[in-house]
């Protein structure tokens, strides 16, 4: 089964979360995308297992998003 994870950027608190529609209990933050990554590479067949035992193999997909103003 695929899953997709996405990445979102908060400028106020100037964090990466990660958050899943399909994972539940998938919330991870780091003001680090990298680090949030393998966080979440971690975290995330865990709450799988815990979730639905039976889904194996799996498949991440990873989806990120940032928006910034800028003054010109």
């Amino acid at each position: 089964m695929e899953y997709i994870i996405n990445f979102t950027w908060d400028p106020e608190a100037d964090v990466w979360i990660a958050t899943s529609e399909n994972i539940p209990g998938l919330v991870l933050e780091s003001g680090s995308f990298d680090a949030l990554l393998e966080r979440t590479r971690f975290a995330v067949p865990e709450l799988i297992e815990l979730n639905n035992p039976s889904q194996h193999p799996i498949a991440l997909t990873f989806k990120s998003e940032r928006h910034e103003r800028m003054i010109l």
